[in-house]
């Protein structure tokens, strides 16, 4: 299966929509969509996987890849709506504590950031 990746402006952020399977055959795209985006100084990305039916550990590595990288540019990641199955996976690898997780676009895009300690 393919994997599409279109972006859209919305307020301050960037949403990445994602659809299809996330794996090793498909990463690398989203990796250049993503690389593109932050050497264009876009730092404030969401992911909205509502369309990710799969995604493996090289999937998740894009966007822990991505964290750091607008981390260290001042900016945030935020994944949104993902399935049941992406977000379980999320959930065993621990990545669910380290990547913002929101039930839906409109909710990461319209949510505050913490205050940091």
């Amino acid at each position: 299966m393919s994997l599409t990746v279109q972006t859209e402006q919305r307020a301050d952020m960037v949403v990445v929509s994602v659809a299809g399977e996330l794996d090793m055959a498909t990463a690398p795209q989203l990796q250049d969509q993503i690389s593109d985006l932050l050497e264009k100084g876009r730092t404030r990305l969401v992911f909205d996987l509502a369309e990710v039916s799969f995604c493996d550990s090289t999937g998740l590595s894009v966007f822990v890849r991505a964290k750091n990288s607008t981390d260290d540019a001042g900016g945030t990641v935020r994944l949104a709506a993902p399935q049941r199955g992406v977000l379980r996976i999320l959930e065993v690898s621990g990545l669910v504590e380290v990547l913002r997780t929101y039930p839906s676009v409109d909710e990461a895009v319209s949510a505050q950031e913490p205050a940091l300690d």
